[in-house]
C-alpha cells in the first residue's frame, strides 16, 4: 500500500466535539426518507446530489444497518426470504426542501435460493451501477463480521476499485455482527479485511474500516460521522480526494 505522509497531521477532535460531531450526524442521518424504487437503472433520477450505495451480502445486516443509522426501525425493507428485495430503492437525507444527499439500498446478492436467470440480471444491474453511476460518490459495504470478504464480496468490489482507486468514490467497509465475536477475533477480522481492502488502496483513495453491531450500535455514531463528514466536506461534492492525515472517529482505521 502507498500512503500519502504529511508533514503535520491534525490533532484528534476532544471529547466533547467528537460527541458534538456524532450527534450532528446522527440528527442528519435521522431525516432520511424514501424517494423512490427502481428494478433497472433507466427508472433512476438523475441527480446532482452525492449518492451514497448500501451493498452487501444477503443476510449480512444491510438493511439492518441503514435502519439503526438512520434510527427508524422499517426505512429499509428486510424481506423474510432474504434474497427476495430486487430494487434500488432510494432516500433523501438532509433539509426536506433541500436534500444534500441519497442514500441508495441496493440489493442483497449471494442467496443461493435466488434463480439464476434473476440472479445474473442483478448482478449486471449493480455492476453497471457501481461502475458508471455519475452521482454515487460513496460505497458502504457491509460485511458479516464472522465470513470476512467472501468471493462475491470480492466480485463485487471489482466493479468499483477504479473508481475506488482514483479517489472518485469513497469506501466505508464495515463488519456487521461484531457483538457475536470476542475482541481478539473481531481484531482478527479487522486485520483480514484490511489485509483485503488494502487491494483497492492507493494514495488517491479514502478507504475506512470498522466493526459495527447493529445490537450493541458499537460503530453506530462513527459511521453516521464519516457518512456525514463525507457529504459535508469544503467542496460538498464526491470527488474531492481525502485529505492526507485527516482524523477518523476512534473505532475507525484509514487504510
Amino acid at each position: 500500500m502507498t500512503h500519502s505522509s504529511p508533514a503535520a497531521p491534525p490533532a484528534p477532535p476532544s471529547g466533547d466535539d467528537a460527541a458534538a460531531a456524532v450527534k450532528r450526524a446522527l440528527a442528519w442521518t435521522h431525516t432520511a426518507r424514501f424517494l423512490t424504487t427502481a428494478s433497472k437503472l433507466t427508472e433512476l433520477p438523475v441527480s446532482e446530489l452525492p449518492e451514497i450505495a448500501f451493498v452487501g451480502r444477503s443476510n449480512a445486516g444491510k438493511s439492518t444497518a441503514i435502519n439503526v443509522l438512520t434510527q427508524q426501525k422499517r426505512l429499509a425493507f428486510a424481506s423474510k426470504t432474504p434474497g427476495r428485495t430486487q430494487h434500488i430503492n432510494l432516500f433523501e437525507v438532509g433539509p426536506k426542501l433541500a436534500p444534500d444527499a441519497l442514500f441508495a439500498d441496493l440489493p442483497g446478492y449471494g442467496y443461493a435460493a435466488v434463480e439464476r436467470s434473476a440472479k445474473l440480471r442483478w448482478q449486471e444491474v449493480m455492476a453497471e451501477y457501481l461502475a458508471v453511476r455519475r452521482s454515487l460518490s460513496a460505497i458502504v459495504v457491509l460485511v458479516d463480521a464472522r465470513l470476512g470478504f467472501t468471493e462475491i464480496d470480492l466480485k463485487l468490489l471489482g466493479f468499483v476499485t477504479p473508481r475506488i482507486a482514483n479517489g472518485s468514490v469513497r469506501l466505508l467497509a464495515l463488519l456487521t455482527k461484531a457483538d457475536k465475536l470476542n475482541r481478539n477475533e473481531t481484531a482478527e477480522a479487522l486485520r483480514r479485511a484490511g489485509d483485503v481492502l488494502g487491494e483497492v488502496t492507493s494514495a488517491e483513495a479514502d478507504v475506512s474500516l470498522a466493526a459495527f453491531s447493529a445490537l450493541s450500535r458499537a460503530g453506530v455514531g462513527d459511521a453516521a460521522r464519516v457518512l456525514h463528514e463525507w457529504v459535508h466536506a469544503a467542496d460538498g461534492g464526491a470527488s474531492q480526494a481525502p485529505v492526507a492525515g485527516s482524523a477518523l472517529p476512534p473505532g475507525m482505521s484509514h487504510l
